[in-house]
C-alpha cells in the first residue's frame, strides 16, 4: 500500500462517503468521495466494493484486485489528501483494459472535484 493511503473498512465510513453524493459513474468503475471528517490531512483513504451483480465470488475478487492496483497506482499522485473514496467495480470492469480504468479513474477525480495534478505531469 502507497505511502499516505489507508484503507476504508468500517460501514460506517462506506455510508458516509455515499451519502455526501459526490459520485461520478464511467463504463469501468463508479466513483464516490467525500472530504474525510477530523482525519489526518496528510492521507487519503479508500475502499473497495463489488456487488453480486458483477457475478461470483471469483469475479468479484478479480475485480477488487484490479480496483486496488489501479488505486494504488493512480489515487497517491492525483487524488487530494484528507478526502476518503470508494470505488466500485462494475460488470465491465472484470475484463476493461487497465488503461482504459485508468482514464476512467482520472476523469472521474475530475467531475467529483478531487483531482489534483502531480508534480510530475504539471
Amino acid at each position: 500500500m502507497p505511502r499516505g493511503v489507508e484503507r476504508l473498512k468500517k460501514r460506517a465510513d462506506f455510508l458516509r462517503v455515499a451519502s455526501v453524493r459526490r459520485k461520478w459513474a464511467t463504463p469501468g468503475i463508479v466513483l464516490q468521495a467525500a472530504p474525510d471528517s477530523g482525519a489526518d490531512a496528510g492521507f487519503l483513504r479508500v475502499g473497495f466494493t463489488a456487488t453480486k451483480k458483477t457475478g461470483n465470488a471469483v469475479k468479484r475478487n478479480r475485480i477488487k484486485r484490479r480496483l486496488r492496483a489501479l488505486a494504488d497506482e493512480i489515487l497517491p499522485s492525483h487524488a487530494k489528501t484528507g478526502w476518503d473514496y470508494v470505488l466500485i467495480g462494475r460488470k465491465a470492469t472484470f475484463d476493461r483494459d487497465f488503461n482504459a480504468l485508468r482514464e476512467d479513474l482520472l476523469k472521474a477525480l475530475n467531475k467529483v472535484g478531487a483531482r489534483v495534478e502531480s508534480e510530475r505531469n504539471a
